[in-house]
Protein backbone atom coordinates (compact mmCIF):
# COMPACT_ATOMS: atom_id res chain seq x y z
CA UNK A 1 0.00 0.00 0.00
CA UNK A 2 1.31 3.53 -0.77
CA UNK A 3 0.67 6.61 1.48
CA UNK A 4 -0.15 9.50 -1.35
CA UNK A 5 -0.57 12.71 1.23
CA UNK A 6 -2.16 14.85 -1.59
CA UNK A 7 -4.57 12.36 -2.84
CA UNK A 8 -5.32 11.53 0.73
CA UNK A 9 -6.31 15.53 1.37
CA UNK A 10 -8.19 15.78 -2.20
CA UNK A 11 -10.52 12.48 -1.35
CA UNK A 12 -11.12 12.79 2.46
CA UNK A 13 -14.27 12.92 1.87
CA UNK A 14 -17.76 11.75 4.20
CA UNK A 15 -19.03 8.81 3.06
CA UNK A 16 -20.87 5.35 4.06
CA UNK A 17 -18.99 2.41 5.34
CA UNK A 18 -20.78 0.11 3.29
CA UNK A 19 -21.68 -2.02 6.11
CA UNK A 20 -24.80 -2.90 3.78
CA UNK A 21 -26.07 -1.29 0.57
CA UNK A 22 -28.31 0.56 0.44
CA UNK A 23 -27.06 1.72 4.06
CA UNK A 24 -28.84 2.45 6.93
CA UNK A 25 -30.35 5.89 6.09
CA UNK A 26 -32.26 4.55 3.02
CA UNK A 27 -34.53 2.37 5.94
CA UNK A 28 -38.34 3.57 5.73
CA UNK A 29 -40.33 3.47 8.74
CA UNK A 30 -43.52 3.83 6.60
CA UNK A 31 -42.86 0.53 4.30
CA UNK A 32 -45.69 -2.14 4.93
CA UNK A 33 -44.57 -4.56 7.69
CA UNK A 34 -46.67 -7.27 6.41
CA UNK A 35 -44.86 -6.58 3.22
CA UNK A 36 -41.31 -7.34 5.41
CA UNK A 37 -42.94 -10.52 7.31
CA UNK A 38 -43.86 -11.96 3.62
CA UNK A 39 -40.45 -12.07 3.77
CA UNK A 40 -38.75 -13.38 6.19
CA UNK A 41 -41.89 -16.30 5.34
CA UNK A 42 -40.19 -17.10 2.04
CA UNK A 43 -38.25 -20.28 2.62
CA UNK A 44 -34.37 -20.64 2.50
CA UNK A 45 -31.72 -23.69 2.84
CA UNK A 46 -28.84 -20.83 3.49
CA UNK A 47 -26.93 -21.19 6.58
CA UNK A 48 -27.79 -18.25 9.43
CA UNK A 49 -26.01 -15.77 10.82
CA UNK A 50 -27.32 -14.43 14.37
CA UNK A 51 -26.49 -11.54 15.84
CA UNK A 52 -27.88 -10.25 18.91
CA UNK A 53 -27.86 -6.42 20.20
CA UNK A 54 -26.73 -6.00 24.34
CA UNK A 55 -27.44 -2.36 25.12
CA UNK A 56 -26.12 -2.11 28.07
CA UNK A 57 -23.07 -0.21 29.59
CA UNK A 58 -22.05 -0.27 33.16
CA UNK A 59 -19.80 2.92 32.24
CA UNK A 60 -20.10 6.17 30.47
CA UNK A 61 -17.07 5.97 27.02
CA UNK A 62 -17.60 9.52 25.79
CA UNK A 63 -16.26 8.91 22.19
CA UNK A 64 -18.98 6.34 21.65
CA UNK A 65 -21.52 6.52 19.23
CA UNK A 66 -23.13 2.86 19.41
CA UNK A 67 -26.68 2.33 20.84
CA UNK A 68 -26.63 1.96 24.00
CA UNK A 69 -27.84 2.32 27.87
CA UNK A 70 -25.76 2.85 30.78
CA UNK A 71 -26.84 2.06 34.12
CA UNK A 72 -25.51 0.25 36.98
CA UNK A 73 -28.56 -1.45 37.65
CA UNK A 74 -27.14 -5.33 36.33
CA UNK A 75 -30.80 -6.94 36.80
CA UNK A 76 -31.94 -5.02 34.11
CA UNK A 77 -30.11 -8.00 32.02
CA UNK A 78 -32.15 -10.51 33.12
CA UNK A 79 -35.34 -8.55 31.94
CA UNK A 80 -33.64 -7.62 28.78
CA UNK A 81 -33.08 -11.71 28.47
CA UNK A 82 -36.30 -12.54 28.34
CA UNK A 83 -37.17 -9.98 25.95
CA UNK A 84 -34.73 -11.64 23.84
CA UNK A 85 -36.39 -15.48 24.48
CA UNK A 86 -39.68 -13.92 23.30
CA UNK A 87 -38.16 -12.45 20.31
CA UNK A 88 -36.38 -15.36 19.36
CA UNK A 89 -39.78 -17.56 19.68
CA UNK A 90 -41.69 -15.31 17.46
CA UNK A 91 -38.58 -15.41 14.91
CA UNK A 92 -38.19 -18.87 15.36
CA UNK A 93 -41.48 -19.75 14.07
CA UNK A 94 -40.79 -18.79 10.70
CA UNK A 95 -37.06 -20.26 10.19
CA UNK A 96 -36.22 -24.15 9.56
CA UNK A 97 -34.86 -25.10 13.08
CA UNK A 98 -32.35 -27.23 10.89
CA UNK A 99 -30.78 -24.38 8.85
CA UNK A 100 -26.88 -24.31 10.64
CA UNK A 101 -25.90 -21.42 12.47
CA UNK A 102 -22.29 -20.65 10.82
CA UNK A 103 -22.10 -17.27 12.74
CA UNK A 104 -22.73 -16.03 16.02
CA UNK A 105 -22.29 -12.19 16.86
CA UNK A 106 -22.90 -10.76 20.44
CA UNK A 107 -22.58 -6.93 20.05
CA UNK A 108 -23.40 -3.59 22.13
CA UNK A 109 -22.99 -1.68 24.32
CA UNK A 110 -21.45 -3.97 26.57
CA UNK A 111 -22.05 -7.81 25.96
CA UNK A 112 -20.44 -9.09 29.04
CA UNK A 113 -22.60 -6.90 31.19
CA UNK A 114 -24.85 -9.90 31.50
CA UNK A 115 -24.18 -12.10 34.31
CA UNK A 116 -23.86 -16.11 33.86
CA UNK A 117 -27.10 -16.83 34.73
CA UNK A 118 -28.00 -14.39 32.18
CA UNK A 119 -25.60 -15.77 29.67
CA UNK A 120 -26.54 -19.06 29.97
CA UNK A 121 -30.50 -18.53 30.00
CA UNK A 122 -29.69 -16.96 26.66
CA UNK A 123 -27.81 -19.81 25.13
CA UNK A 124 -30.15 -22.37 26.33
CA UNK A 125 -32.85 -20.04 24.45
CA UNK A 126 -30.72 -20.11 21.37
CA UNK A 127 -30.01 -23.84 21.36
CA UNK A 128 -33.32 -24.14 21.64
CA UNK A 129 -34.67 -23.00 18.40
CA UNK A 130 -31.46 -22.64 16.25
CA UNK A 131 -28.73 -25.05 15.50
CA UNK A 132 -25.56 -24.09 16.62
CA UNK A 133 -22.58 -25.96 15.37
CA UNK A 134 -19.30 -26.64 17.47
CA UNK A 135 -17.23 -29.03 15.35
CA UNK A 136 -14.89 -25.91 15.26
CA UNK A 137 -16.07 -24.08 11.86
CA UNK A 138 -18.09 -21.86 13.41
CA UNK A 139 -17.28 -18.04 13.89
CA UNK A 140 -19.25 -17.36 17.06
CA UNK A 141 -17.70 -14.02 18.76
CA UNK A 142 -18.83 -11.88 21.46
CA UNK A 143 -16.90 -8.14 22.40
CA UNK A 144 -15.84 -7.67 25.18
CA UNK A 145 -15.16 -4.42 27.96
CA UNK A 146 -11.86 -5.61 29.47
CA UNK A 147 -13.76 -4.04 32.76
CA UNK A 148 -16.74 -6.35 32.92
CA UNK A 149 -15.13 -10.00 32.11
CA UNK A 150 -13.97 -11.98 34.86
CA UNK A 151 -12.71 -15.69 33.62
CA UNK A 152 -15.50 -17.44 35.26
CA UNK A 153 -17.86 -15.48 32.93
CA UNK A 154 -15.07 -16.23 30.02
CA UNK A 155 -15.07 -20.09 30.58
CA UNK A 156 -18.71 -19.95 30.30
CA UNK A 157 -18.84 -18.67 27.23
CA UNK A 158 -16.32 -20.57 25.78
CA UNK A 159 -18.02 -23.93 26.49
CA UNK A 160 -20.83 -22.51 24.86
CA UNK A 161 -18.80 -22.29 21.87
CA UNK A 162 -17.64 -18.76 21.66
CA UNK A 163 -14.15 -18.66 19.88
CA UNK A 164 -13.59 -15.34 18.61
CA UNK A 165 -13.42 -12.32 21.11
CA UNK A 166 -13.13 -8.42 19.91
CA UNK A 167 -11.93 -6.54 22.89
CA UNK A 168 -12.13 -2.93 23.22
CA UNK A 169 -8.93 -1.22 24.08
CA UNK A 170 -8.88 2.06 21.40
CA UNK A 171 -5.47 3.23 23.76
CA UNK A 172 -3.29 1.76 26.36
CA UNK A 173 -2.06 6.30 27.05
CA UNK A 174 -3.75 7.33 30.55
CA UNK A 175 -4.10 10.49 29.68
CA UNK A 176 -6.19 9.58 25.97
CA UNK A 177 -7.96 7.14 28.35
CA UNK A 178 -8.91 9.62 31.29
CA UNK A 179 -10.49 11.80 28.52
CA UNK A 180 -12.75 9.69 27.08
CA UNK A 181 -13.35 8.29 30.75
CA UNK A 182 -12.60 4.73 29.91
CA UNK A 183 -9.86 3.85 32.22
CA UNK A 184 -8.48 0.00 31.36
CA UNK A 185 -4.71 -0.92 32.31
CA UNK A 186 -1.97 -2.86 29.99
CA UNK A 187 -2.19 -5.39 32.89
CA UNK A 188 -6.10 -5.80 32.45
CA UNK A 189 -5.73 -6.88 29.19
CA UNK A 190 -2.72 -8.65 29.19
CA UNK A 191 -5.05 -10.87 31.85
CA UNK A 192 -7.71 -10.84 29.47
CA UNK A 193 -5.51 -12.13 26.57
CA UNK A 194 -3.84 -14.41 28.75
CA UNK A 195 -7.02 -16.03 29.94
CA UNK A 196 -8.80 -16.17 26.18
CA UNK A 197 -5.45 -18.17 25.12
CA UNK A 198 -5.68 -20.54 27.70
CA UNK A 199 -9.45 -20.94 27.18
CA UNK A 200 -8.65 -22.06 23.70
CA UNK A 201 -9.92 -19.01 21.89
CA UNK A 202 -8.10 -18.87 18.62
CA UNK A 203 -8.83 -15.59 17.15
CA UNK A 204 -8.50 -12.35 19.55
CA UNK A 205 -9.31 -8.74 17.84
CA UNK A 206 -7.96 -5.06 19.25
CA UNK A 207 -10.04 -2.25 18.57
CA UNK A 208 -7.98 0.43 18.47
CA UNK A 209 -9.27 4.38 17.91
CA UNK A 210 -7.14 7.32 16.19
CA UNK A 211 -8.33 10.93 16.76
CA UNK A 212 -9.00 10.79 20.52
CA UNK A 213 -8.89 14.03 22.86
CA UNK A 214 -4.94 13.98 24.13
CA UNK A 215 -3.40 11.27 21.36
CA UNK A 216 -0.16 12.29 20.09
CA UNK A 217 2.12 10.54 17.41
CA UNK A 218 4.66 8.92 20.23
CA UNK A 219 1.68 8.22 22.56
CA UNK A 220 0.04 6.12 20.05
CA UNK A 221 3.36 4.24 19.06
CA UNK A 222 3.84 3.31 22.50
CA UNK A 223 0.05 1.97 22.55
CA UNK A 224 0.85 -0.01 19.56
CA UNK A 225 4.26 -1.48 20.85
CA UNK A 226 1.97 -3.17 23.45
CA UNK A 227 -0.48 -4.52 21.46
CA UNK A 228 1.69 -6.04 18.70
CA UNK A 229 3.84 -7.81 22.13
CA UNK A 230 0.00 -9.02 22.82
CA UNK A 231 -0.22 -10.02 19.43
CA UNK A 232 -3.85 -10.11 18.41
CA UNK A 233 -4.97 -12.02 15.18
CA UNK A 234 -6.79 -8.98 14.27
CA UNK A 235 -6.75 -5.32 14.64
CA UNK A 236 -9.18 -2.74 13.54
CA UNK A 237 -8.27 0.76 13.92
CA UNK A 238 -11.20 3.35 13.48
CA UNK A 239 -11.14 6.98 13.05
CA UNK A 240 -13.11 8.32 16.10
CA UNK A 241 -15.78 10.74 14.33
CA UNK A 242 -16.74 13.57 16.56
CA UNK A 243 -20.12 14.41 16.01
CA UNK A 244 -21.32 15.89 19.58
CA UNK A 245 -24.55 17.30 17.94
CA UNK A 246 -25.82 13.82 17.13
CA UNK A 247 -24.48 11.99 20.32
CA UNK A 248 -24.69 14.36 23.63
CA UNK A 249 -22.18 11.69 25.24
CA UNK A 250 -19.23 14.02 22.90
CA UNK A 251 -19.73 16.88 24.38
CA UNK A 252 -17.88 16.37 27.13
CA UNK A 253 -14.45 15.98 24.52
CA UNK A 254 -13.42 19.62 24.15
CA UNK A 255 -12.97 20.05 20.78
CA UNK A 256 -9.34 21.85 21.43
CA UNK A 257 -8.23 18.82 23.06
CA UNK A 258 -8.40 17.12 20.20
CA UNK A 259 -5.26 16.51 17.86
CA UNK A 260 -5.00 17.91 14.76
CA UNK A 261 -6.14 16.69 10.86
CA UNK A 262 -2.42 16.38 10.47
CA UNK A 263 -1.16 14.68 13.36
CA UNK A 264 -4.58 12.36 12.93
CA UNK A 265 -3.39 11.58 9.18
CA UNK A 266 0.30 11.06 10.55
CA UNK A 267 -0.64 8.60 13.58
CA UNK A 268 -3.08 6.99 10.86
CA UNK A 269 0.31 6.49 8.51
CA UNK A 270 2.77 5.66 11.23
CA UNK A 271 -0.73 2.46 12.82
CA UNK A 272 -0.37 1.41 9.10
CA UNK A 273 3.49 1.54 8.67
CA UNK A 274 4.08 -0.57 11.89
CA UNK A 275 1.42 -3.33 11.35
CA UNK A 276 2.51 -3.94 7.84
CA UNK A 277 5.81 -4.24 9.05
CA UNK A 278 5.35 -6.34 12.02
CA UNK A 279 3.76 -8.94 9.43
CA UNK A 280 -0.32 -7.55 9.59
CA UNK A 281 -2.22 -7.63 6.53
CA UNK A 282 -3.63 -4.61 5.00
CA UNK A 283 -7.51 -6.16 4.73
CA UNK A 284 -9.93 -2.97 3.91
CA UNK A 285 -10.79 0.18 5.33
CA UNK A 286 -9.58 -0.13 9.27
CA UNK A 287 -9.36 -4.04 9.47
CA UNK A 288 -5.19 -6.00 9.71
CA UNK A 289 -4.61 -9.35 9.77
CA UNK A 290 -2.24 -12.15 10.33
CA UNK A 291 -1.83 -13.63 7.36
CA UNK A 292 -2.69 -17.08 8.89
CA UNK A 293 -6.34 -15.43 9.92
CA UNK A 294 -9.47 -16.62 8.40
CA UNK A 295 -10.04 -12.90 6.62
CA UNK A 296 -6.56 -12.96 5.11
CA UNK A 297 -7.18 -16.09 3.41
CA UNK A 298 -10.60 -15.26 2.27
CA UNK A 299 -9.68 -12.71 0.54
CA UNK A 300 -6.67 -14.29 -1.47
CA UNK A 301 -9.31 -17.03 -2.17
CA UNK A 302 -11.95 -13.79 -3.87
CA UNK A 303 -14.22 -15.14 -0.88
CA UNK A 304 -14.33 -12.14 1.42
CA UNK A 305 -17.71 -10.21 1.84
CA UNK A 306 -18.55 -7.57 4.21
CA UNK A 307 -22.15 -7.34 6.47
CA UNK A 308 -23.45 -5.23 9.44
CA UNK A 309 -20.14 -7.07 11.48
CA UNK A 310 -17.35 -5.82 8.72
CA UNK A 311 -15.91 -8.20 6.71
CA UNK A 312 -16.69 -11.70 7.09
CA UNK A 313 -16.36 -15.03 5.74
CA UNK A 314 -19.65 -15.50 6.06
CA UNK A 315 -21.71 -13.05 4.12
CA UNK A 316 -23.30 -16.12 2.05
CA UNK A 317 -25.89 -16.43 5.20
CA UNK A 318 -29.01 -14.89 5.98
CA UNK A 319 -28.11 -12.32 9.28
CA UNK A 320 -31.13 -12.79 11.25
CA UNK A 321 -30.57 -9.97 14.56
CA UNK A 322 -32.49 -9.70 17.77
CA UNK A 323 -32.36 -7.26 20.46
CA UNK A 324 -33.48 -3.22 20.05
CA UNK A 325 -31.73 -1.42 17.28
CA UNK A 326 -30.61 -4.31 15.68
CA UNK A 327 -30.65 -5.31 11.96
CA UNK A 328 -31.61 -8.16 9.99
CA UNK A 329 -30.62 -8.87 6.05
CA UNK A 330 -32.55 -11.61 4.07
CA UNK A 331 -30.80 -11.39 0.58
CA UNK A 332 -31.61 -7.55 0.55
CA UNK A 333 -34.29 -7.08 2.86
CA UNK A 334 -33.66 -5.41 5.72
CA UNK A 335 -35.29 -5.35 8.93
CA UNK A 336 -34.61 -2.88 11.51
CA UNK A 337 -35.63 -3.11 15.24
CA UNK A 338 -37.29 -0.37 17.55
CA UNK A 339 -34.01 2.05 18.52
CA UNK A 340 -36.08 2.91 21.75
CA UNK A 341 -35.83 -0.27 24.32
CA UNK A 342 -39.68 0.96 25.79
CA UNK A 343 -40.78 0.85 22.41
CA UNK A 344 -38.86 -2.07 21.66
CA UNK A 345 -40.34 -4.05 24.87
CA UNK A 346 -44.23 -2.98 24.43
CA UNK A 347 -43.81 -4.59 20.65
CA UNK A 348 -42.45 -7.97 22.35
CA UNK A 349 -44.71 -8.21 25.01
CA UNK A 350 -47.88 -7.17 22.89
CA UNK A 351 -46.26 -10.75 21.02
CA UNK A 352 -45.20 -8.24 17.63
CA UNK A 353 -41.95 -8.32 16.09
CA UNK A 354 -40.46 -4.97 16.86
CA UNK A 355 -40.23 -3.80 13.50
CA UNK A 356 -39.28 0.20 13.10
CA UNK A 357 -38.02 0.09 9.50
CA UNK A 358 -36.99 -1.56 6.99
CA UNK A 359 -35.82 -1.43 3.04
CA UNK A 360 -37.03 -4.19 0.02
CA UNK A 361 -33.96 -4.20 -2.59
CA UNK A 362 -35.04 -4.07 -6.21
CA UNK A 363 -32.48 -5.85 -8.67
CA UNK A 364 -30.99 -2.35 -9.20
CA UNK A 365 -29.93 -2.46 -5.65
CA UNK A 366 -28.99 -6.05 -5.80
CA UNK A 367 -27.29 -5.55 -8.71
CA UNK A 368 -25.12 -2.43 -7.17
CA UNK A 369 -25.11 -3.75 -3.55
CA UNK A 370 -22.44 -7.00 -5.89
CA UNK A 371 -20.34 -4.56 -7.05
CA UNK A 372 -19.88 -2.31 -3.80
CA UNK A 373 -19.18 -5.35 -2.10
CA UNK A 374 -17.28 -7.10 -4.07
CA UNK A 375 -14.54 -4.14 -4.76
CA UNK A 376 -14.43 -3.08 -0.94
CA UNK A 377 -13.83 -6.50 -0.16
CA UNK A 378 -11.42 -7.87 -2.77
CA UNK A 379 -10.40 -4.41 -4.42
CA UNK A 380 -11.03 -5.78 -7.92
CA UNK A 381 -14.48 -6.11 -10.16
CA UNK A 382 -14.84 -8.01 -13.14
CA UNK A 383 -17.25 -6.72 -15.29
CA UNK A 384 -18.16 -10.15 -16.93
CA UNK A 385 -18.92 -12.00 -13.38
CA UNK A 386 -21.68 -9.02 -12.65
CA UNK A 387 -22.83 -9.57 -16.13
CA UNK A 388 -22.96 -13.27 -16.24
CA UNK A 389 -24.90 -12.99 -12.22
CA UNK A 390 -27.07 -10.18 -13.32
CA UNK A 391 -27.79 -10.84 -17.06
CA UNK A 392 -26.54 -6.83 -18.05
CA UNK A 393 -24.20 -5.51 -20.48
CA UNK A 394 -22.16 -3.35 -17.40
CA UNK A 395 -20.52 -0.47 -20.01
CA UNK A 396 -24.00 0.39 -20.73
CA UNK A 397 -25.63 0.17 -17.43
CA UNK A 398 -22.80 1.49 -15.83
CA UNK A 399 -22.08 4.19 -18.25
CA UNK A 400 -22.36 7.29 -15.86
CA UNK A 401 -20.36 5.79 -13.11
CA UNK A 402 -17.94 4.78 -15.34
CA UNK A 403 -17.98 7.84 -16.67
CA UNK A 404 -17.44 9.30 -12.63
CA UNK A 405 -14.54 6.69 -12.39
CA UNK A 406 -12.54 8.48 -15.00
CA UNK A 407 -11.03 11.08 -12.59
CA UNK A 408 -10.53 8.59 -10.47
CA UNK A 409 -8.54 6.77 -12.40
CA UNK A 410 -6.61 9.65 -13.71
CA UNK A 411 -5.54 10.46 -10.45
CA UNK A 412 -4.22 6.81 -9.71
CA UNK A 413 -7.07 5.48 -7.64
CA UNK A 414 -7.87 3.04 -9.50
CA UNK A 415 -6.85 1.06 -13.10
CA UNK A 416 -9.32 -0.17 -15.32
CA UNK A 417 -7.64 -2.64 -17.81
CA UNK A 418 -9.24 -4.33 -20.69
CA UNK A 419 -8.75 -7.82 -21.89
CA UNK A 420 -10.73 -9.65 -25.15
CA UNK A 421 -13.21 -11.23 -22.78
CA UNK A 422 -13.78 -9.15 -19.48
CA UNK A 423 -12.86 -5.94 -18.10
CA UNK A 424 -11.25 -5.38 -14.66
CA UNK A 425 -11.91 -2.51 -12.56
CA UNK A 426 -8.49 -2.76 -9.77
CA UNK A 427 -8.20 -0.58 -6.78
CA UNK A 428 -4.52 0.69 -6.92
CA UNK A 429 -1.75 0.51 -3.81
CA UNK A 430 -2.45 4.36 -4.10
CA UNK A 431 -6.30 4.07 -3.73
CA UNK A 432 -7.17 1.21 -1.30
CA UNK A 433 -7.01 3.62 1.70
CA UNK A 434 -9.65 5.56 -0.29
CA UNK A 435 -11.91 2.83 -1.31
CA UNK A 436 -15.16 4.47 -0.03
CA UNK A 437 -15.01 6.72 -2.25
CA UNK A 438 -14.60 3.96 -5.20
CA UNK A 439 -17.87 2.62 -3.98
CA UNK A 440 -19.78 5.55 -3.92
CA UNK A 441 -19.64 5.95 -7.65
CA UNK A 442 -21.73 3.18 -7.69
CA UNK A 443 -23.99 4.47 -4.93
CA UNK A 444 -27.47 5.64 -6.51
CA UNK A 445 -28.65 6.67 -2.96
CA UNK A 446 -25.84 9.12 -1.93
CA UNK A 447 -26.75 12.18 -0.94
CA UNK A 448 -25.33 15.50 0.78
CA UNK A 449 -28.40 15.18 3.49
CA UNK A 450 -27.07 12.64 5.31
CA UNK A 451 -23.63 13.48 7.70
CA UNK A 452 -21.49 10.41 7.25
CA UNK A 453 -17.86 9.81 9.19
CA UNK A 454 -15.19 10.69 6.74
CA UNK A 455 -13.42 8.23 4.45
CA UNK A 456 -9.84 8.65 6.47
Amino acid sequence: MIWDPLLIQKYNLSGPRYTSYPTAPLFDASISKIALIDRMLRPSDAPISLYFHIPFCAHLCYYCACNKIVTKQYDKGEEYVELLEEEVRLRSLMIDANRPVTQLHFGGGTPTFLSEPQWQQLFDVINRHFSLITDGSQDYSVEIDPREISKSKLTLLTNMGINRVSIGVQDFDISVQKAIHRIQSVEMVEELVHDCRELGIGSINFDLIYGLPFQTLDGFKETLNTVLRLQPERISVFNYAHLPERFPAQKRILDENLPSAEIKLHILKMTIDTLIENGYVYIGMDHFAKPDDNLTIAQEEGKLQRNFQGYTTHADTDLIAFGVSSISNLNGVYIQNHTDLSLYQNSIENGQLPIMKGYISDKDDRIRHQVIMTLISQFKLSFQTIEQEFNIYFKEYFAVELAKLKQLESDGIIEIISHPEDTIIKVTDRGRLLIRCVCMAFDKHLNSVVKYSKVI
